[in-house]
């Protein structure tokens, strides 16, 4: 009989407490870095948007008027016309930024995003 039961014990597979606890941390530090993140690229596409929209216009001082009206709509708070780098390329306007966000992770540690972006 005691020889059965330890058969059987040896053949029983699953996950420990320790094990659920691990990747129970794994999956809520997964969820909170992406609920933090998602809304860093949301912002970034619309920037993105923002200097195509903007492009259009002939003078520096009218694309970054047209980038901070979009910005304004489009909730963009990380990047303002200011910051747009506007070049012509014979008769193209090209507008280009980059910029750098960061989400605390903990303690010193940060996790930091770097976003650029240039019209064709």
């Amino acid at each position: 009989m005691h020889k059965n039961r330890t058969a059987s014990r040896s053949r029983q597979r699953g996950l420990s407490f320790f094990g659920l606890i691990f990747i129970g941390l794994i999956a809520v530090a997964v969820f909170a870095i992406g609920g933090q993140s998602f809304p860093i690229f949301l912002e970034y596409s619309s920037a993105k948007k923002a200097i195509e929209k903007a492009k259009v216009e002939s003078t520096v001082p009218g694309v970054r008027a047209a980038f901070d009206r979009a910005a304004a709509i489009d909730d963009i708070y990380s990047i303002q016309g200011k910051d747009l780098e506007v070049t012509k390329r014979g008769d193209k306007v090209i507008v280009s930024f980059k910029y750098a966000r960061e989400i605390p992770l903990a303690g010193p540690a940060y996790l930091v995003y770097r976003f650029e972006a240039q019209t064709n």
